[in-house]
Formats: C-alpha cells, sequence, structure tokens
C-alpha cells in the first residue's frame, strides 16, 4: 500500500502572485520571533497596518494578521517572523524512524534554567526561519561566533528569497516517464520538462525561474506552490506530456500511473548478463535480459563465449551494437525492462533451424527481476512456456535481490546572489571567491550542499537531508530556502564580513536578534540529521 495519503500543496488564495499590500490569515504559530521596525509609514496607511518589507511585495498587514505569504504578521504593532529559528543538536537523531525526543520550542526570554540546558548543548543555527537580507543593504539575520576544536568560528545565517532556483528530481525506474524534453504539468500549467535518463533513473527539471516569472500569473502561482511541496518533502502530483502520471515525494517509492514502483534495475541488459553468465552456466541455453536501451543475450555475449558457449541461433529484434548487445529492440513504455511489450517473445524473431535445437532451454528476464519466463522449443522450434528449474527461479531472485528500492531523490538548485553574499559582506565577490578556495563551508538547513564550479555560488542540496518544513514562498513569486555559510573568524576578517554585527552564540540564545535585544525569539531545536556532518565542520583546505 502506498504511504502518501493525497498530495497536497498550499493554495494561496489571499493574494494574487504581483499583488502588494495585501493581507493574509490570523497569525497563530506561537512563539513569534520580533524583527525590525517596519518600513517607514505610507501615508495612504490605515493607522492599523504596518509594512512588511521583507520580500519586494510590501504587504500592508493588519493587526493580529499575517502578510500574503504566511511568513510574517503584525502583533499589536510589531512585525514578527512567524516560524521559530531551527537550531540543530550536535546529538545526533535515534536511529529509530520518527524519533523527536530533543525537538522542542523554547521562547528565548524564558527561564534561566532553560537557556543554561540549552547552553550546555553544541548548537548550530540554521537559516529556517530566520528571515531574510532584503532590502539587501543589512548584515545577515544571523553572524554567529563560535569554537570548534578551540578554532574561532563565524556562521552567517539568512534565508535565502529564490528567484533563480530549480528542482531535479532523480526517479529509480525503468518505466518509460516520458519523452526527453517532453512537458511536465502539475495542475494543467507547465512547470518543468523530463531531462537526460540517466543509468537506473529517469530524471525531471522542475521550477525555474522562466516557469516562475516567464509565463502566466497562474503558471508562476502553481510552480511556487509545486516547488514548495516538493522541497518541504510532501507528495505532488505530476502529468507528462506523452507519457505518464506521476506523484512523487522525497525519500519516498514513486507512483507511476497509480502503481507504486518497487524496485531500481540491477543494470542494463547487457550488465546483467556480465554479472549473472557463470550462474546461468549450465542451467540454461540462452537467457535473454530484455532492456529498452540495451538487451543483452548470452551466447553471443563476450561473457558467453568466454564460458565456452556456443550460438543458440536465437534471432532478436534491434539493431545490433556489438556482439550480445542490441539495441531498440522495442518502444520504450511500462513493460518488461522498460519497454512497451508485455509478451518478451514479441522481440524474437525466430530461431535458426542449422544451429538451434528441441528442447533448448531460453530464459527471458527483465532487468529487475520482476518479469521473468521459461521456455522450452519443441520440434518444431517453437518457444513453449515451460516450469522454471529452481537453480534458474534463485538467478531471477538474486537479480531482485541487487536491485536497489525505487525512490524519488528530490534536489534543490538554487543561485545564491547579490542580497545572500550582502548580508556576509560588502564586497560580495570576496564571499565568491572564499567559496571556491574552500575558506567557506555552505550549507543549507545544515544539510551540506554541494557548490557548482564556474562563476556565482550555484548551491545542490538534498531535502531528505534538511529539516522538516525549510523551505518557504514569496508572492513575487519566489521561493524561501535556508542557507549558512561558515568559516573561520580570519576568513571572515579577510572577506570584508560584517564584524560589527556578529554576536556570540550565548547572545543569540539570551536575547534574539541584535536589533531587539531581549525580545523573545522562538526557536526550535532538532538533532542532526546522523547522515549529515556537523555542519560547523570545514572542508579540505586547499594544498
Amino acid at each position: 500500500m502506498s504511504s502518501y495519503g493525497n498530495p497536497t500543496m498550499t493554495e494561496h488564495t489571499k493574494v494574487d502572485f504581483g499583488a502588494e499590500r495585501v493581507d493574509g490569515e490570523t497569525a497563530s504559530t506561537p512563539g513569534p520571533t520580533v524583527l525590525e521596525k517596519a518600513a517607514p509609514r505610507s501615508e495612504r496607511m490605515a493607522s492599523n497596518k504596518i509594512e512588511c518589507n521583507a520580500c519586494p511585495v510590501l504587504c500592508q498587514i493588519s493587526e493580529g494578521r499575517t502578510g500574503a505569504c504566511d511568513r510574517y504578521a503584525n502583533a499589536d504593532g510589531r512585525l514578527i517572523r512567524v516560524d521559530p529559528v531551527v537550531f540543530l543538536s550536535r546529538a545526533a537523531a535515534s536511529s529509530e524512524a520518527g524519533a523527536t525526543s530533543t525537538d522542542a520550542t523554547v521562547e528565548f526570554g524564558a527561564s534561566s534554567e532553560a537557556h543554561d540546558s540549552v547552553a550546555e548543548q553544541a548548537l548550530f543555527v540554521t537559516g529556517v526561519g530566520a528571515s531574510s537580507t532584503y532590502p539587501d543593504y543589512k548584515p545577515a539575520p544571523f553572524i554567529v561566533a563560535s569554537k570548534l576544536d578551540d578554532v574561532d568560528m563565524i556562521t552567517v545565517v539568512t534565508e535565502g528569497i529564490f528567484s533563480y532556483c530549480s528542482f531535479k528530481v532523480k526517479i529509480d525506474t525503468d518505466r518509460f516517464l516520458g519523452p526527453e524534453q517532453s512537458n511536465v504539468r502539475c495542475q494543467g500549467e507547465i512547470v518543468g520538462h523530463v531531462t537526460t535518463a540517466e543509468y537506473g533513473s529517469q530524471m525531471l527539471s522542475l521550477g525555474g525561474v522562466h516557469h516562475l516569472t516567464g509565463g502566466s500569473k497562474k503558471e508562476g502561482r502553481v510552480t511556487c506552490d509545486m516547488m514548495l511541496a516538493l522541497g518541504n518533502k510532501e507528495a505532488v502530483a505530476l502529468t507528462i506530456d506523452g507519457g505518464a502520471s506521476l506523484v512523487i515525494r522525497a525519500g519516498a517509492a514513486p507512483l507511476v500511473d497509480g502503481v507504486e514502483e518497487q524496485r531500481m534495475r540491477v543494470g542494463c541488459g547487457s550488465a546483467t548478463i556480465g554479472i549473472f553468465a557463470k550462474q546461468w552456466f549450465g542451467h540454461a541455453d540462452e537467457v535473454v535480459v530484455v532492456d529498452d536501451h540495451i538487451t543483452g543475450v548470452l551466447t553471443e555475449h563476450q561473457a558467453g563465449r568466454c564460458l565456452g558457449m556456443t550460438r543458440s541461433g536465437l534471432k532478436i529484434r534491434g539493431r545490433k551494437s556489438t556482439p550480445g548487445r542490441y539495441f531498440q529492440v522495442a518502444n520504450p513504455g511500462t513493460g518488461w525492462g522498460g519497454t512497451d511489450i508485455q509478451d518478451p517473445l514479441a522481440i524474437v524473431e525466430g530461431f535458426d533451424p542449422a544451429v538451434a535445437k528441441p528442447g533448448m532451454r531460453l530464459l527471458m528476464v527483465s532487468t529487475t527481476g520482476e518479469h521473468a519466463q521459461w521456455y522450452e522449443l519443441d520440434r518444431d522450434l517453437v518457444p513453449r512456456v515451460a516450469p522454471m528449474p529452481d537453480a534458474v527461479r534463485r538467478t531471477v531472485d538474486r537479480i531482485g535481490e541487487n536491485c536497489e528500492p525505487s525512490l524519488a531523490t528530490v534536489l534543490f538548485l538554487g543561485g545564491a546572489g547579490g542580497s545572500l553574499r550582502a548580508g556576509a559582506t560588502e564586497n560580495p565577490v570576496l564571499l565568491t571567491r572564499a567559496i571556491k578556495r574552500k575558506l567557506v563551508n555552505v550549507t543549507c538547513g545544515g544539510a551540506p550542499a554541494y557548490v557548482w564550479p564556474g562563476g556565482g555560488i550555484t548551491v545542490m542540496v538534498d531535502v531528505s537531508r534538511m529539516p522538516d518544513r525549510s523551505f518557504g514562498t514569496v508572492p513575487t513569486p519566489a521561493i524561501v530556502a535556508p542557507i549558512e555559510f561558515t568559516m573561520t573568524y580570519d576568513a571572515y576578517r579577510d572577506l570584508g564580513g560584517h564584524l560589527d554585527a556578529v554576536r556570540s552564540l550565548a547572545s543569540v540564545l539570551a536575547n534574539g536578534p541584535d536589533h531587539t535585544e531581549g525580545a523573545p525569539l522562538a526557536r526550535r531545536t532538532l538533532p542532526r540529521n546522523p547522515d549529515n556532518p556537523w555542519p560547523p565542520a570545514m572542508p579540505p583546505m586547499p594544498g
């Protein structure tokens, strides 16, 4: 049974994307973070409203209500960040699924006993709930000093507003999802495309600036909501032009045309022949491994020849590549080996009577072992279904054993532009150069991020390794995602960092944002993901 339930996505009904100064719903999340004062009051703004300048929309928010993004609210005339800031504890999470023993929400400004208990832990401040640097001229919300192995460290913490971002989705399946370059749709709107298939996986590219801002308002809204749901590990329903319908969720098996996928293939047809040839030797006279890309034929394959097997006389459809390897034996589909066939004999043209003999034993199997059939040739050289020998059945089972579970992996890919860098330094290119020199460790919600080579700071991170609910949106439309830059104090000084905004972890724990000393700040402390290194850990230094 599928573990999805009904796929859901946030539906913004309070404001149209691109609209300005519109109220949202009543703020209800406990423990808000008080932010800096709102922008100067407009003469046309009602006296019971404040203007939020956390993004370009500039919502005018009535008292007790949130802005269009549901992230900021008006609480008694103060602009607050509704969500708590997420801290990570160095203590790893329990290996048991769903363990949340150290998950808690604590307001800064609470009792000193609570602070003492928290301060004893090794903590890392993530960008989840931290707020952004918009309108870009101010330092990051948190620039935190700490120590790691007696080395003075600095972590610049912010939420980035990403228009230039997308999700790359790796779907482990041989099933045909759709032709390359085909449009991927959500709620009827184009939100991405099918990209190059990889070994055992189909790949989608979803979101991106052209879908967010280059199409209709509805396309931008649906794209943004779809991206928010994917990043927050929720199920999303998609359709592919000329292909399948999908339900995907990070870290879960995908649904393809309503069927939950089970296995990622062990290899292509040729690789499967090479892996299992010795185990088939002596038990079968011929084996065909059906695959959409490279179908393998054992006795023609080099593996069969090295074992001394003689040609069986089987004639197979398709374009011969090298001995025992055939391309284009059938069209792509959801049948055997990612092809459109349901009867494997459809790819067999016949048998050479000068070579084939009655009684010849033939195994046809797919690259996942989900499909397998045993045949024996009758006196007219017609293959007839026969009971599969136990020794052969074990090899089919072993193919399945060597297939990894089918999963959907969701990778966030975003360009960290001027506002993020300006929050760290007045000379942004120095941060970029320091990252490329491996003087700065980049994380997203404490999860390790891969920084692409070349210009700029283009980061990619597996959302499954990030805290839950790490992503948000603003109705420009754009995605909001956490990012942290960790480096030594000397490296931060050398890149011209905002040293006057640096605060100790103890100060952050006790007082919240530096511009509102003594104001309460909500936090949520989570155990670090045991698969992630401790975020302040630095990459190897160059040289």
